[in-house]
């Protein structure tokens, strides 16, 4: 079994078909039954994924003529990725790449020579990827631009950050076990973690570890959510008795840590559009033992699930380009498109305005993306606001992100966090 060959076709899936990273990664792991292959074959993956644009610049500037077999092609995308940013042996990493271009003697020849040759011009290579923004940053063109508009000070902070392997954070479940408890079992595991003042229930490891080794995950005293999207749930700030909406809920972190905070509510709704993330929503919740009820259906078209009643709270995790956790998703640098934007924003419109008809006179609605273009966020809440006397700004004040014309907006490496937007709406 070649895991460079599995790697490689994995990222055929992402980059070829359009297939997402996890979702091709999920399906090609099923047969590797060491655990030390498959973190191999998912460390290729990521790592090509995260450095896909300096890695492709590279190999076109060592190619004489286009290669037009994407296979191959990418094939030595994971030899170059592990030549230069794995501790690999070099001649490791080049015998087992061109072992696994197959029964294909043009492929095997070419591979090896393109990555031989990449080892004595690596310095040169490198020199010339440096002085190319997209491979340079190793983004397209077009987020590039977007960021450094939004975010002039800051885009060159965030765009290495989307480059960063991010840390493993947990949610400490406080309705079970208390911050400073739950740390003293990681401790007695030889498992270091680091609180943030600013989250109360955040614990970043020192290293990532698979969520079946973290005490009392099975039963629920732990989940796995990145301190930027744990946020939500303070922010929302829901009280006993009050009927609140999760829309847009799946995978049901934020579903169930509003739960975890509030415990007395009168009813938990959590919907979404798609039956097999909503599936995702209901074991979380098992796992928890929390309960709420789970619908699936049209965030933008509540005729078709919505009971009458009036909810007090309302989250609306909008569906969103997701370019604040690129360091989480990096296939999105290759899967997301500059034209699906204007598709994302004409959505997003449609959730929020539903959402509003659904919120209680004196409600609050927290709207969220993990995005950090403007155009979705304060540019999206502000248009919002324009066009509805009935529905006023509570700023936040926080000791995270940085305060937009509306709301918070946290950038991907901001204290450790992945890029996410916050705005609290009140209907009068």
């Amino acid at each position: 079994m070649n895991l460079r060959l599995i790697a490689a076709k994995v990222l055929t899936r992402v980059v070829a078909d359009g297939q997402s990273l996890t979702a091709a990664l999920e399906q090609a792991l099923q047969p590797v039954e060491s655990a030390q292959d498959r973190a191999l074959v998912q460390a290729l993956c990521y790592g090509v994924c995260r450095h896909y644009h300096r890695l492709d610049f590279i190999l076109t500037r060592l190619l004489e003529k286009p290669l037009k077999d994407i296979h191959i092609r990418l094939l030595i995308l994971v030899g170059l990725y592990q030549l230069g940013y794995m501790r690999i042996k070099a001649h490791a990493a080049v015998s087992e790449t061109v072992g696994a271009a197959g029964r294909k003697p043009w492929a095997k020849g070419l591979v090896n020579a393109l990555l031989r040759r990449y080892l004595r011009e690596k310095d040169a290579c490198e020199q010339a990827a440096d002085e190319n923004p997209s491979a340079r940053w190793s983004h397209p063109d077009w987020i590039i631009d977007k960021i450094r508009r939004d975010w002039p000070e800051q885009a060159e902070a965030c765009l290495l950050a989307n480059n960063l392997q991010p840390p493993l954070v947990l949610r400490v479940n406080l309705a079970r076990i208390s911050r400073q408890a739950y740390g003293d079992l990681l401790a007695a595991r030889g498992m270091a973690a680091e609180a943030l003042a600013f989250c109360a229930g955040a614990l970043i490891l020192d290293k990532p570890v698979p969520v079946e080794l973290l005490p009392g995950f099975a039963d629920g005293l732990v989940s796995v959510q990145d301190a930027a999207a744990q946020m939500a749930a303070g922010l929302l700030d829901a009280q006993p008795g009050q009927r609140v909406l999760d829309m847009c809920a799946a995978p049901g972190g934020k579903t169930a840590h509003i739960l975890e905070m509030q415990p007395q509510l009168k009813e938990m709704v959590a919907i979404d559009i798609d039956s097999d993330r909503l599936r995702r929503v209901q074991d979380n919740l098992q796992r928890l033992r929390l309960q709420a009820k789970t619908i699936v259906g049209d965030a933008s078209n509540p005729r078709d699930w919505w009971d009458g009643q009036w909810f007090d709270r309302i989250l609306v995790d909008a569906p969103c380009s997701a370019l604040g956790v690129i360091r989480r998703h990096p296939d999105i640098k290759l899967l997301r498109r500059a034209e699906d934007i204007d598709a994302l924003k004409a959505q997003q419109r449609a959730i929020l305005h539903a959402a509003w008809s659904l919120l209680a006179p004196g409600g609050q609605l927290l709207y969220a993306t993990c995005s950090v273009l403007q155009e979705e966020n304060e540019q999206q809440v502000l248009s919002f606001l324009a066009g509805r006397p009935d529905a006023s700004e509570l700023p936040i004040a926080a000791a995270w992100g940085v305060a937009g014309a509306v709301g918070r907006q946290i950038l991907a490496g901001d204290a450790g966090m992945d890029g996410f937007y916050y705005a609290l709406l009140r209907k009068a």
